[in-house]
């Protein structure tokens, strides 16, 4: 069965070469099937496109009228196939990732800039949000891809695991004497604390550890940035829980100290997230494996 769309392929072709025959050579087809398709085409119209002479064949009014209409139909067509073909060859095109502030400086950049220098030509858009903001702007389609901490309970999304991250306590200079050795988690919360948010996945994955061994938490400080748990331990507000692989900067510059614990807290990850039930675009697959591989 002959398709509108091909219907008014041939009717541009013949109407290009004014001719039925020189038509049919172009399009590979015979010149009855030519003339059928026009024909065709006519009838469902019902209006003459052409006229019909000895010498060839001619536009009527008619018949020049939607020439024009399909020949920009039939050159977006081209054009959007050519766009097709720059997305799937990473020629052109957005990348939208969502990440947190923390992730973003001490994690992902080097990701960034590596897929950069290979595909130069995909634009970044960066959202930043809390873990459980980015599953939602997933859910709703405002990003491609997530990199953010686990472990999320949420069976809609695929997680893959890219970098072990551990939780530690540090303190500034007026803490670090009370700490020659390794002390419990016990002790730890007699002390003032500084965490994050309650609404953060660090801070309950920490939280519900501690909370498996009997021991409550109340902070001294909740707050809303990793960089300002660093600063606040620092000047001696109290004890801050922060990432350790994300605070190497302020331990070895001697700015805050970690504080030994006599059992350490459980590592876990940042990774990427994404929905399952969409396919992932030609972008986000490279970047996810320019991830995945530790390719920064």
């Amino acid at each position: 069965m002959v398709s509108k769309l091909d219907l008014y392929k041939v009717f541009w072709k013949v109407a290009l070469s004014k001719s039925f025959s020189k038509a049919a050579k172009d399009l590979y087809m015979t010149q009855p099937a030519v003339s059928q398709s026009i024909m065709q085409l006519e009838r469902e119209l019902d209006i003459r496109l052409f006229n019909r002479t000895p010498k060839g064949v001619s536009l009527t009014n008619e018949g020049a009228l939607l020439f024009e209409y399909v020949s920009s139909a039939l050159n977006l067509i081209d054009v959007g196939e050519e766009k097709m073909l720059e997305f799937k060859h990473l020629t052109a095109g957005q990348l939208t990732i969502g990440v947190g502030d923390t992730i973003s400086r001490y994690y992902l950049l080097p990701y960034l800039e590596a897929f950069h220098m290979k595909y130069p030509n995909i634009k970044f858009k960066i959202e930043n949000g809390t873990t459980l903001e980015l599953c939602s702007m997933l859910k709703s389609g405002v990003i491609d891809i997530a990199i953010c901490n686990f472990p999320i309970e949420d069976t809609t999304l695929e997680q893959i695991p890219c970098i072990d991250i551990h939780d530690v306590f540090v303190c500034g200079e007026k803490y670090k004497s009370l700490f020659s050795q390794p002390i419990s988690l016990d002790e730890v919360v007699k002390l003032p604390l500084i965490l994050l948010e309650p609404s953060s996945i660090s801070r309950k994955y920490v939280e519900d550890y501690i909370f498996s061994k009997g021991i409550k938490i109340a902070p001294e400080f909740e707050l809303g940035s990793h960089d300002l748990l660093l600063e606040f331990a620092k000047i001696n507000l109290g004890i801050a829980c922060v990432t350790k692989e994300f605070s190497q900067e302020y331990i070895e510059k001697g700015l805050v100290y970690e504080v030994p614990l006599v059992e350490e807290i459980p590592k876990r990850s940042v990774g990427v997230c994404f929905l399952k039930s969409v396919s992932l675009s030609q972008a986000s697959k490279k970047f996810v494996e320019i991830i995945e591989n530790g390719q920064a």
